[in-house]
């Protein structure tokens, strides 16, 4: 399909203002400064990533029709995956065989399909299949539409400990492709994306290619994931936003009882993971209102003694992009949180990194939650470079760099939280700093009254 030259140029003039702002030599974040070989790249990488834009930038052909991809996976309820693939070919079948001995499969799961259609664009057929149960912290190797590659995962432990990378606006550029590099480094059960994945803006090509980007790593673990403004790929009076999303990255909204893709929530190992979008209705008349007080309402700390929340748009944000943004969702929701004492809110959207100490109402509070920005995978945009001074006092790390970050949950008290910049082909612990659970603070029993009367009543 044609591009429309507005959107083009706009798309021209943020890559290269971006790189004009790392060629100047000007500080990267409050202290640190790129090299400047990055910032000499930065016109090569960015030119890269716009030729592949183009409409006349096809997908890449795989060796047959009916061969899987864009193979991708994520929990589907308790001992649960669901495998997600594309084929070209129509008239494969919608199943996974899998089992625990590579070239032996034991198991056989059925699902179902969809595609969608968007201006001039046809997708192929999309596979969504449910296996299970598995074995926990198991090895599988599975085989998508009865032939083809064989593809492995490991499933999640149980117990802690467990480790989960985090990502968000990861986009297709060469940073992007550095970023996962150094993720794959990162012995990692699950990765978490606070969305902004494929940049494809309308271009539906482009989700195409970004299933083959993250396939190496989204096909060995699970990716959990929710959505950003770039998802939305709204047409007003003739495409309803999320379509390409929806229809691509199926998440356990049914299994966690929620009536949307847009936010649902997940366990394991001890954590209980909530995805929220910043992209739909979430006022206090809204359903994913009602949702999250009912799925807050349900957490047993005892058995998931760590409780994470994920959204794109952040509520606590000190760089001058996308200020305020996220005000409103957070005067609905954020007692909410602080009442189910959530111990981390991470977010995307701002193209820089961020840590907070424990923060509520805007100022420090020993029982709200740690909120954390890492909106920095490696999009197309850019980095937001500029941060309002003087720091707020919640403010305790910040830098406009690439990277991503790492959360190991040691036990039911403590957990390592670390952010590595993306320094060229080099993952750089940057940011280091042990987080504790709520659950083993006083914080609950304290708010114990509070608690019942925000969660509990109707």
């Amino acid at each position: 399909m044609a591009v429309p030259p507005l959107l083009l140029f706009l798309l021209l003039l943020s890559s290269f203002s971006s790189c004009a702002a790392a060629a100047s030599g000007a500080p990267v974040g409050e202290d640190y400064v790129r090299p400047p070989a990055a910032a000499r790249r930065c016109g090569l990488h960015h030119r890269k990533a716009l030729l592949s834009l183009f409409p006349w930038s096809k997908k890449k052909d795989s060796s047959s029709a009916s061969d899987p991809q864009q193979v991708h996976i994520s929990l589907a309820g308790e001992k649960h995956m669901r495998v997600t693939f594309v084929t070209d070919d129509n008239s494969v079948p919608s199943v996974v065989d899998y089992g625990t001995e590579a070239g032996t499969y034991t198991s056989t799961s059925q699902g179902e399909s969809t595609s969608y259609s968007y201006l001039m664009y046809s997708s192929g057929k999309i596979h969504h299949v449910v296996i299970g149960p598995l074995n926990d912290n198991t090895v599988y190797y599975y085989r998508c539409g009865g032939h083809g590659p064989e593809f492995q995962f490991k499933t999640p432990p149980s117990q802690f400990p467990l480790s989960l990378a985090v990502v968000g606006d990861l986009g297709q550029t060469s940073w992007t492709t550095s970023t996962l590099n150094h993720i794959k480094q990162c012995a990692h059960d699950m990765l978490l994306l606070p969305g902004d994945l494929s940049y494809a803006d309308y271009m539906q090509h482009l989700w195409d290619s970004f299933g083959t980007l993250v396939e190496p790593l989204a096909s060995t673990r699970p990716w959990m994931v929710t959505e950003g403004n770039h998802e939305k790929e709204r047409i007003p009076f003739f495409k309803s936003g999320f379509q390409s999303y929806n229809a691509r990255w199926k998440m356990p909204y049914e299994e966690s009882e929620s009536t949307s893709n847009l936010y649902y929530s997940f366990e394991v190992a001890g954590v209980h993971a909530i995805m929220l979008g910043s992209y739909t209705d979430y006022d206090e008349s809204s359903d994913q209102y009602a949702w999250l007080k009912a799925d807050l309402a349900k957490v047993d700390r005892k058995r998931t003694p760590w409780l994470i929340v994920l959204l794109h748009a952040p509520w606590y944000n000190s760089n001058w992009a996308h200020q305020g943004e996220g005000d409103s969702m957070m005067a609905a929701m954020e007692p909410l949180l602080y009442a189910a004492h959530v111990d981390m809110v991470i977010a995307g959207h701002v193209h820089a990194y961020e840590r907070a100490e424990r923060v509520y109402k805007g100022g420090l509070d020993p029982c709200g939650a740690v909120h954390i920005t890492i909106g920095d995978g490696g999009n197309r945009e850019g980095l937001a470079h500029r941060y309002r001074n003087p720091k707020p006092a919640w403010s305790v790390f910040r830098e406009a760099s690439f990277g991503h970050g790492e959360l190991k949950i040691v036990n039911a008290t403590h957990a390592h939280w670390t952010w590595h910049r993306n320094d060229d082909e080099e993952p750089v612990r940057t940011d280091d700093v042990w987080i504790t659970s709520l659950a083993g603070s006083g914080c609950i029993q304290d708010g114990s009254h509070e608690y019942r009367k925000i969660l509990m009543s109707p």
